[in-house]
């Protein structure tokens, strides 16, 4: 049985990454640092034998999957289904807005209620959980002894950790989820398996070259 070799990237920094503001599936672009980080991230994996790249079609994910096709080669295929949750009636609202606004709802999304979506075409955990296995089965099955890049979000890695480590999606999170970093995955058409998670070498200060000069 062949394996495929994963690397998933969340996106570079947007300005609402900062500003602790709900993206969802809004079409929020990258900030100077999102740009400088999807560089380097392309940088640290220009070496490698990428055959193919997926990304979420949103554009802070495309662009930095981007910058990972101009350093490998290999061409980007958008795919909507790794997109970001949807997050309804949040999008656009700051986690503080969010509280102050809709303190139930805000209960059942920091408690990680499976089966709560916020209002008004929002998704819960269980739906985007079905998604992300699904589009990543998909992806990977088309694909047996090679390396596919996957460029998507926050909440579409955080569900894919789960899928590989078996953890529920209402288990506390006790792993990160940083702006470019490189997470490394095998999957088989029975198994997925994290092998690396969170690497972020690559945006230490003077770890490769700085391409913003």
């Amino acid at each position: 049985m062949k394996i495929t070799r994963l690397v998933a990237v969340r996106h570079g920094e947007t300005a609402w990454n900062v500003d602790t503001r709900i993206q969802g599936q809004l079409d929020i672009g990258l900030n100077d640092n999102g740009r400088w980080q999807a560089r380097r991230v392309a940088q640290a994996l220009a070496q490698e034998q990428v055959h193919a790249i997926y990304a979420s079609d949103l554009q802070r994910a495309f662009h930095t999957a981007q910058s990972i096709s101009e350093s490998t080669g290999t061409p980007v295929r958008p795919d909507p289904g790794l997109r970001e949750r949807r997050f309804g009636i949040f999008e656009g609202k700051t986690f503080q807005e969010i509280e102050a606004t809709w303190p139930e709802h805000a209960h059942h999304w920091r408690k990680r209620v499976p089966e709560w979506a916020p209002p008004e075409g929002g998704e819960s955990l269980l739906a985007l959980r079905e998604r992300v296995r699904d589009t990543v089965h998909q992806i990977a099955a088309q694909h047996p002894g090679e390396c596919v890049v996957i460029v998507a979000h926050g909440g579409v890695l955080d569900a894919l950790y789960r899928l590989a480590t078996g953890q529920d999606v209402d288990a506390p999170r006790t792993w990160e989820l940083p702006n470019a970093a490189i997470n490394r995955l095998l999957w088989t058409p029975d198994s997925l398996t994290v092998v690396g998670w969170s690497d972020t070498q690559h945006l230490a200060e003077g770890a490769a070259e700085d391409l913003s000069v």
